[in-house]
């Protein structure tokens, strides 16, 4: 579970950094930002969703991750 959840952070933060690259270099003229900023909330809500989920079905304890 650990390891699932580093991933989406990493695709998390990959899809951020690829947001502001379209951001600076198409210079707002496209919207491929709000498509990356888009999967970026996306892949927040599963992460948020997965979580919840883990901890409810006894996944992750009270006491978290060891």
């Amino acid at each position: 579970m650990r390891i699932v959840a580093l991933l989406f952070i990493v695709f998390i933060l990959a899809s951020l950094a690829s947001a502001l690259y379209y951001l600076v270099r198409d210079k707002g003229q496209s919207d491929r930002t709000v498509k990356m900023l888009t999967v970026r909330v996306a892949l927040s809500l599963g992460l948020f969703v997965l979580l919840m989920g883990g901890y409810y079905f006894g996944i992750i304890p009270q006491s978290g991750l060891r």
